[in-house]
């Protein structure tokens, strides 16, 4: 209970900070800062948007039909008759998933896909499995992507092939440098070369249907050696199983505009749903395109070559520039594709972080206005993967469409369930959730069905993927995911424990003290730690100043108004950083009343600190006192105090 406490408002003083961060290195290489006042002219349009999004999607065509033949291959030429129908059967299921995730964008605008969508309805533990399977589908992206594009290139320069693993590596942190830059520029750089593909793609795929209908489309000439090491007479539904299941390496990437939305321009809901619709009807038909041309042709599953460049070299009578045209168009694209789990993790990622279940240092904007730590982060643990699996694509297949499978589910069982809560709702009635607002919608039973059926095919596929692929390192996704989200629940376990120590619930009032010094407090938050350190502050001296450092205008009203009810009169002086630098403009403010200090006053820093007992946990912390002091200690008349406010994790004592 709060006992006499002090009816009259504390001062809030507010100043603009017009300081740009110093030019470094580093602002070459990624641009200069732009301000928090940028953020809705950094959001980008359809056509823009399919290049930033779409990439990893269309750029699967150049590798799953390849994947189907894989399994099929060891039937021998009887295989040839069962490709395009199981595209035909994979592009069904393509249909199903783009209708569930265009109502997904509708459903919710703000974006986070299958994590959003499962923790709205299906609660915390499948929100959370969601979340791993998709951050571990986008490193994964990452690594298939320009793994693939790295062994296409191989195929048409074999001289390569010793270097194609560092080759791999420079491309994924070339990737990243231009990411850094920003979502908006990142896209715009990467638009050209994907309707550059497109285009490429759909005049390959042209020329060899008009050349087939003519007769003039021959076989596949000297195609590379394939060993198959279980020869089979007869095709099972349990390898027509295994082949559907690779071939659905194809939908991978179909996920990506459901968890980007908020990069779209308005109507976001929209433009985001039509470059869903655009990128679904372009893959669809290059990938059937290509899977018919593959079985005419009779090209190889191997190693040494793709079955994009056997395919090329038939359609263009060899090597020629149409040939190498379309190899380098399908490299980019396919390196390119990475660029859509680096626009899709840090976001996915900052949500999490959000929420409490990762660090909250993913949550920071960087210069450029992306989340730059999700970003590095990402580039860091896909290089780590490629190294260790020589950038092969077929060893890392197996790795890559459990998690995609398994958020396909549980987005698709999310939004079923959204569907039948709609279904129970009167007409005219309203439910708000965290994600999203239900209201009576005619035809729910039409849209549950196919979410609900789309479900259970991502389920099957998931499983047969599971089971295939188990030996060939699937097992590595099926105990890591169950590790991720463990590891996300001892961190939200950590943060939730320091709201309740920070929290201002039946905290008391402040007693008044008079001391001489000067006191200046900054203040990130208004909580237990921040009161206790006011405390501390007011037994020092009368003249206590807190600085606010506003970096998000959200965060620093709650400040505001909290400040209001439990600063006790003390005035706080709000520093606005548009560029959301922290330390420097404190610095400032701090050399700017260090210059009219009066002779023999001293000038005390206060900083609050929380101390976790746990050094595991204290890792998830910044620690604001010795950057202070590493920039404050050879200043004669400054002393800077850290105020510890201990927190003790459950289970401890």
């Amino acid at each position: 209970m709060i006992n006499d406490k002090d009816s009259s408002q504390s001062s809030i003083i507010e100043r603009n900070v017009s300081r740009l961060p110093p030019r470094t290195i580093r602002s070459w290489l990624i641009g200069r800062p732009l301000s928090t006042a940028d953020a809705p002219h950094q959001t980008i349009g359809k056509a823009v948007g399919l290049a930033v999004f779409a990439s990893d999607a269309l750029s699967s065509t150049a590798y799953a039909t390849q994947e189907i033949l894989g399994v099929i291959a060891a039937a021998g030429t009887i295989a040839y008759g069962y490709l395009f129908p199981i595209s035909i059967a994979i592009i069904t299921l393509l249909a199903i998933v783009t209708i569930s995730y265009e109502q997904t964008i509708h459903a919710y605008p703000g974006g986070g896909g299958a994590y959003i969508v499962a923790r709205d309805n299906l609660g915390e533990l499948p929100a959370q499995t969601a979340g791993a399977a998709l951050l571990t589908d986008y490193i994964l992206t990452v690594s298939v992507s320009v793994s693939s594009g790295v062994a296409q290139m191989v195929s048409a320069y074999p001289d390569l092939f010793p270097y194609r693993v560092w080759i791999a590596v420079t491309a994924v942190f070339f990737i990243m440098l231009i990411n850094l830059r920003g979502v908006k520029e990142s896209g715009t750089a990467f638009a050209i070369p994907t309707y550059f593909f497109v285009v490429l793609m759909v005049t390959t795929v042209g020329l060899g249907i008009f050349r087939f209908l003519t007769g003039s489309l021959g076989m596949v000439v000297n195609p590379p050696h394939f060993e198959a090491h279980n020869v089979v007479s007869v095709i099972t539904p349990f390898i027509l199983l295994h082949a559907f299941a690779n071939g659905t390496t194809a939908l991978t990437g179909v996920e990506a505009i459901s968890n980007g939305i908020t990069a779209f321009k308005e109507p976001r809901s929209k433009n985001a749903g039509i470059t869903l619709i655009w990128m679904s009807a372009i893959l669809g038909s290059l990938f059937l395109g290509l899977s018919f041309l593959t079985g005419q042709v009779h090209a190889v599953f191997s190693e040494e070559e793709t079955v994009i460049s056997q395919l090329a070299r038939t359609i263009y009578d060899g090597r020629g520039i149409a040939y190498y045209m379309l190899i380098s168009g399908t490299t980019i694209i396919l390196i390119m594709a990475a660029n859509t789990a680096f626009a899709d993790f840090p976001r996915l990622g900052a949500l999490h972080a959000n929420d409490g279940f990762l660090p909250r240092q993913l949550t920071y904007r960087g210069s450029r206005l992306v989340f730059s730590r999700g970003i590095m982060t990402l580039a860091v643990i896909a290089s780590i993967l490629i190294i260790i699996f020589q950038a092969s694509v077929t060893k890392l297949i197996p790795l890559y469409a459990i998690g995609v499978f398994l958020s396909f589910t549980l987005s698709q069982a999310g939004m079923a369930r959204r569907w039948w809560k709609i279904g129970h709702l009167k007409e005219g009635e309203e439910i708000t959730e965290p994600g999203s607002t239900l209201k009576y919608e005619k035809g729910w039973q039409y849209r549950m069905a196919i979410n609900g059926f789309g479900a259970i095919c991502t389920a099957i596929v998931m499983v047969v993927f599971a089971v295939t692929k188990f030996t060939e390192g699937a097992w590595v996704v099926l105990i890591l995911t169950p590790v991720l989200v463990t590891i996300f629940f001892s961190i939200h376990r950590h943060y939730k424990n320091l709201a309740q120590n920070l929290s201002l619930d039946n905290f008391g009032a402040i007693p008044p003290h008079n001391s001489r010094h000067r006191v200046i407090m900054p203040v990130s938050g208004v909580h237990q730690g921040t009161l206790a350190a006011l405390r501390y502050s007011r037994m020092l001296s009368d003249d206590v100043t807190a600085v606010h450092v506003a970096i998000e205008p959200a965060e620093s009203e709650k400040v505001r108004k909290k400040w209001e009810m439990w600063g006790e009169g003390v005035r706080m002086v709000v520093l606005n950083s548009p560029y959301r630098l922290f330390l420097e403009p404190l610095l400032e403010y701090i050399a700017e009343i260090s210059e009219q200090r009066q002779s023999g006053e001293t000038i005390t820093i206060i900083v609050p600190e929380f101390i976790s007992n746990n050094r595991i946990t204290a890792t998830l912390h910044t620690n604001t006192a010795d950057l202070l002091r590493s920039h404050l200690k050879r200043q004669s008349g400054i002393v800077i105090i850290n105020v510890p406010y201990n927190i003790h994790e459950k289970g401890e004592h």
